[in-house]
């Protein structure tokens, strides 16, 4: 195979909320893929052809809940879009059954696996009992934790003599986000709520993978990590699309998880999350609306800031152009991770991945 040749990879895709119906649309009309099965957990969505779930023409392809009628496809790669970590078992079920059929796994459900030297044993050795099993490799990617601070930073690290610190940071309005943020980030709750993610072990574990990930791309071993928190309270109601973030309870919180080398915060990851782009207004923002940034302070210094829109009239969000670039990350892997042994499969395992077949 040469560099840039279109090999067509046979795919099951498991899971069809806002991310996974987002990539099937791209699977069946990509040339480099082709689809063999679809995977749901909603008993309300068997059945049903793999197009009416993404709004495309009928496939013929209809959705089920066993995983031995999508083993037996035998596709070259499951692409998983499951729930996040907070349903780890039912994740490693159905990850842990493909990979123990031989079958490679990219998915974006489980973050803390961004990075899984981290993660707890109860979480980390079934994968890698299973991935022994099978023969099979376990990727798991997402956009922050993710591409956003792992493939960036390290990306343009690699343009620099030194790097004094390096920060990256996610910039956005939640005004229109549909995904969890009450209980995890306190955000509509009264400021002394504590949130989920305020814990510093729970904030360390669910986002901040990628810190000891870039400290191993650098060849060195932090000191230790420490975490920040901080919450803006909104003096007047704020209408989401989840509801009203009502005046007096917490309507922005920005946290950061420090690697901490030498005495010094040289790896820095920082949310700043508002509702409305006038909250917390002496807090960080983007020289345009929801953002991710790179900042390197070196030799050079770099500035990078990415934004995903949707420019095709649909009036689909920025968090939702988030959510497609989160899945096709893992799609377009799949090449790539079946190329490599077996075993886990981290950013830092992965080479160039240049789209082949998205220019068409």
């Amino acid at each position: 195979m040469t560099s840039g040749e279109i090999v067509t990879k046979r795919i099951v895709l498991w899971g069809t909320g806002v991310v996974g119906s987002m990539v099937l649309a791209e699977i069946l009309r990509h040339p480099g893929y082709e689809l063999v099965g679809v995977g749901v957990s909603n008993p309300a969505k068997v059945g049903k052809d793999a197009g009416d779930l993404c709004g495309a023409d009928a496939t013929g392809i209809l959705a089920t809940d066993s995983i031995e009628e999508l083993i037996a496809t035998r596709p070259d790669a499951v692409v998983h879009y499951g729930p996040t970590a907070a349903f780890a078992e039912e994740n490693m079920r159905v990850i842990g059954a493909f990979l123990r059929a031989g079958i490679d796994v990219c998915s974006t459900a489980m973050t803390p696996w961004v990075w899984p030297d981290t993660v707890p044993a109860f979480w980390r050795d079934p994968i890698t009992a299973a991935c022994e099993a099978g023969g099979a490799s376990c990727f798991t990617t997402g956009i922050d934790p993710g591409f956003a601070n792992d493939l960036f930073p390290m990306t343009l690290m690699g343009l620099c003599g030194e790097v004094r610190s390096v920060r990256a940071s996610e910039l956005l309005d939640y005004t229109d986000y549909e995904g969890d943020y009450e209980f995890e980030m306190g955000i509509g709750h009264p400021p002394e709520f504590t949130a989920l993610l305020e814990h510093p072990d729970m904030l360390v574990m669910a986002w901040g993978a990628t810190v000891p990930m870039i400290a191993k791309a650098a060849g060195i071993e932090l000191d230790t990590i420490t975490t920040t928190w901080d919450k803006w309270v909104t003096p007047d109601d704020r209408p989401t699309a989840k509801g009203v973030v009502k005046a007096g309870t917490v309507a922005a919180i920005r946290f950061t998880i420090n690697g901490v080398y030498r005495g010094r915060e040289v790896i820095v990851l920082e949310h700043v999350n508002r509702i409305g782009l006038d909250a917390a207004p002496d807090w960080p923002a983007g020289t345009k609306d929801d953002v991710y940034r790179v900042d390197i302070v070196g030799s050079p210094s770099i500035a990078q800031e990415t934004s995903f829109r949707f420019t095709d009239g649909s009036g689909r969000t920025p968090a939702v152009a988030g959510c497609l670039a989160t899945g096709m990350r893992a799609l377009n892997a799949v090449a790539a991770v079946n190329a490599l042994p077996a075993g886990w499969v981290t950013a830092l395992d992965l080479p160039l991945i240049g789209g082949v077949g998205t220019i068409r």
